[in-house]
């Protein structure tokens, strides 16, 4: 009961402040999407630094954050600085902070060349892996948000209805699984409970809203289609990730809930593909 509780606080704190993020303003929303990013990465680029204690069963597998290494922080700059680059670009049109990034992605590339790792390429691969993966899609979600907050909005709660949607479906009805050598628990029939949810929302969205939402109905839920089909196969490839270097969660921070990179897995993979909808259809 008490970790019950305990999720339950978190995840609506979580809630909280999204919604607070977007409502707020676009200053509010280039905050949340720095503070996602900056702890996305660190636990992404902590990821391999691990510790297994026990055996057999009882194997636990704890990640801890390097925090004195310089490569990390490096990497959470650049991502910054990409993040900051497109907010500032659609706000004030500062085309420097550009530069900015460019000079510390440079620094991180020369970085690799003096390091007296094993491995040093490896580090950098995953740290260029961590600003397409994190940083970027953080980044185009601002131009997103630039073109109508109540899609980013909208966005949000399909991602959060296609995870209802999945696990009450699948839980009740799940028996063909979806992804077994991913993620053995998703099923095909969550997977058509979830798209069912995020159809339903976005056709009521635009029917309830039309003053915010200016796509046809046809085309509503077509993107409905699309968060579903994209939340999906982001949630898979984090679980590849995790799977790969064999943690259960990301991260900690958010008890009972595992990492930041847990919780916006869905949303990278989202972001981008909202950016092409809009630009596209």
């Amino acid at each position: 009961m008490g970790n019950f509780i305990l999720r339950t606080l978190t995840g609506a704190l979580y809630v909280i402040a999204i919604l607070a993020g977007i409502l707020l303003g676009d200053t509010a929303f280039w905050i949340l999407c720095m503070l996602l990013g900056m702890t996305a990465v660190i636990e992404y680029t902590s990821l391999g630094n691990v510790t297994r204690t026990g055996s057999g069963d009882t194997v636990k597998v704890i990640p801890h954050v390097p925090w004195k290494s310089l490569p990390m922080w490096l990497d959470v700059a650049v991502a910054l600085a990409l993040i900051t680059a497109g907010w500032s670009s659609i706000r004030f049109a500062v085309m420097q902070v550009w530069a900015i990034w460019g000079i510390l992605l440079l620094c991180r590339m020369v970085a690799t060349l003096y390091s007296s790792q094993e491995h040093p390429l490896f580090t950098l691969s995953k740290s260029l892996m961590a600003q397409m993966y994190i940083a970027l899609p953080l980044m185009m979600l601002q131009i997103v948000y630039a073109y109508s907050m109540h899609l980013v909005l909208l966005m949000f709660v399909l991602i959060w209805l296609n995870d209802t949607g999945a696990f009450l479906v699948g839980s009740a009805f799940g028996r063909h699984r979806l992804f077994p050598r991913i993620s053995p628990k998703k099923s095909w029939e969550g997977f058509w409970g979830g798209m069912l949810f995020c159809i339903a929302a976005s056709i009521a969205a635009t029917a309830v809203f039309p003053e915010y939402f200016l796509l046809s109905i046809p085309l509503m839920a077509g993107f409905g289609v699309m968060v579903c089909v994209f939340a999906t196969w982001g949630d898979l490839l984090e679980s590849l990730i995790k799977r790969t270097i064999g943690v259960k969660d990301s991260g900690n921070i958010l008890p009972g809930h595992g990492g930041i990179l847990d919780r916006i897995d869905s949303l990278l993979m989202v972001s981008i593909a909202t950016l092409t909808y809009i630009l596209f259809i």
